[in-house]
């Protein structure tokens, strides 16, 4: 410091003094804490503001102590000469006043925050950024098929490693529980059907055939699908949710930790339970759309209930219903694979289950429209 500076005594608690003409020195006198920080730093920067010095010196020769508070203080000083693109710095300090500092990492305090705008990436970065996601997923999803073809060999083989109680549960929540409005869809359909079919049949004289429509188009398309979408929207997101939650919660890594095969322990139950009871909810879907059809020959077309039953008997093959049924199988089997792929996927938190909850049921409807569709192509060709 300049030794023709002149030092001027302010408030108690600190002394200014004037060096070099355009920097000033601030001599602190006690501890800073609390009890003075809000006043101390408000009577600085008053009389920093007369002088407008571009250099600022903080001496802590005669500070004690200075808790939190007191590096506040020295904060609002700093950014006070920062903005005014001065240079600050502070001297003498002691071992304890220094260790606060450190603790604080001061040094990074105080500066300006900028917010660059992040540059959004080019058209091929994100195409790019896209293809790698999807080979990231599908090298997922076959290893994830591969466990699970495993699994099931396994539990062929040794049927006792099934677990039943879990196996019986999830039959009982995804057939026995979803009845009702499977059953209640499926009567509405039929009769809807009967009903638009009529009006066209009736032109004709071709009544009788409202009978053939209803039953052959449930049974053999209609019926297996609209069960396997409610059952997807009702299991299939089910499924991810319970083995998503699972996942961030880490009860799955904490399975794998105490040796059990998760695939085994937490999907094969739901896979096997879904194959069993989505075929015999499809046949109780055919029978609920059959007496919704029935309800409109009966009350709309004067036919009796013999002659709908007859023509629905005479229309009907085994192989229709057994068909109807194998395709159920296929789609029970899809709808569990994929509720339990998304689960294991994924990753975060609650948001993260959400997703995967809306992307098995996405998933499981197109896979079971796109399985479907190529099933029809092969009885036609197979016919």
């Amino acid at each position: 410091m300049n030794p023709d500076a002149v030092q001027e005594q302010t408030q108690s608690g600190y002394t200014i003094s004037d060096s070099d003409g355009s920097g000033v020195t601030v001599h602190l006198q006690e501890a800073i804490d609390v009890s003075n920080a809000t006043q101390l730093a408000k009577n600085i920067l008053s009389r920093l503001k007369k002088r407008r010095p571009q250099e600022l010196t903080v001496d802590l020769e005669k500070v004690p102590r200075l808790d939190d508070f007191g590096i506040l203080v020295l904060v609002e000083l700093k950014r006070y000469m920062l903005e005014r693109e001065g240079r600050f710095r502070f001297a003498h300090a002691n071992d304890s006043v220094a260790q606060m500092l450190d603790i604080f990492h001061f040094e990074t305090l105080g500066q300006p925050v900028s917010f660059a705008k992040e540059r959004s990436p080019g058209a091929l970065t994100r195409l790019g950024s896209a293809v790698l996601d999807q080979l990231s997923e599908t090298r997922y999803l076959v290893t994830f098929l591969g466990s699970v073809f495993m699994a099931m060999v396994y539990t062929l083989f040794h049927p006792r490693s099934l677990r039943g109680d879990d196996t019986l549960t999830v039959m009982q929540k995804t057939g026995v529980d979803a009845l009702p409005i499977v059953g209640l869809i499926s009567f509405l359909l039929g009769l809807i059907m009967a009903f638009m079919s009529a009006v066209q049949l009736q032109q004709f004289g071709a009544n009788i055939y409202v009978a053939s429509l209803v039953s052959l188009s449930m049974v053999r398309e209609l019926g297996p699908i609209m069960t396997a979408i409610i059952v997807a929207g009702r299991s299939g997101s089910s499924f991810a949710a319970e083995i998503g939650t699972m996942k961030i919660s880490e009860e799955v890594d904490a399975l794998y930790t105490m040796g059990f095969d998760t695939i085994r322990f937490l999907v094969v139950p739901k896979i096997v339970a879904s194959v069993i009871v989505v075929p015999l909810l499809t046949l109780f879907s055919n029978i609920f759309a059959i007496l919704g059809g029935l309800l409109v020959g009966v009350s709309m077309l004067d036919l009796t209930i013999n002659a709908y039953v007859a023509q629905t008997i005479k229309t009907l093959t085994l192989f229709d219903v057994i068909w109807g049924l194998f395709k159920s199988g296929v789609f029970a089997l899809l709808i569990a694979w994929i509720g339990c792929l998304r689960g294991f996927q994924v990753r975060g938190g609650a948001a993260s289950v959400g997703q995967a909850t809306t992307s098995a049921v996405v998933s499981s409807i197109f896979l079971i429209i796109l399985t479907d569709s190529v099933l029809a192509v092969i009885l036609r060709y197979w016919g």
